[in-house]
């Protein structure tokens, strides 16, 4: 995997992370690692992690989703190490990386974490007080 494209992938991955309620970056472990108020891991991106070959996102994940995903696609996913065992779950951004899949992933994993005011804040109806005025003057 090449730097650029390593690169490219931390951007991406860094926009759908920093779109969601109070989210950072920082390092952890020596690598780009996305928290909840700054406190909660919930996605951290690793790239050939202790050799191992991958570009990839280790996403925390609900219950069961884990289990769901390897099942139905064992080359995208995996059961990531140190994290695995707690539900999380492996995405491959070296295979063809489905954007619009790894944006809800993504999504999920900051649900997991998230607190409930926060998740009250990402579920707001966007744009609500626009369209009241809208409604209101037309």
């Amino acid at each position: 995997m090449s730097a650029r494209t390593a690169a490219a992938a931390l951007r991406r991955v860094r926009a759908l992370c920093t779109a969601l309620p109070e989210v950072s970056e920082r390092l952890s472990h020596g690598a780009p690692c996305f928290f909840v108020r700054d406190k909660s891991t919930f996605v951290m991106f690793l790239d050939d992690h202790h050799g191992d070959g991958r570009l990839a996102l280790w996403c925390a994940a609900p219950t069961g989703a884990q289990e769901a995903l390897i099942g139905a696609d064992g080359e995208r996913f995996f059961r990531p190490p140190y994290v695995g065992h707690r539900g999380w779950i492996g995405v491959r951004l070296d295979r063809t990386p489905d954007w619009p899949a790894i944006s809800e992933i993504v999504e999920e994993a900051y649900r997991v974490v998230a607190p409930r005011t926060l998740l009250a804040a990402l579920d707001a109806p966007k744009g609500s007080s626009q369209r009241n005025r809208e409604h209101s003057s037309g």
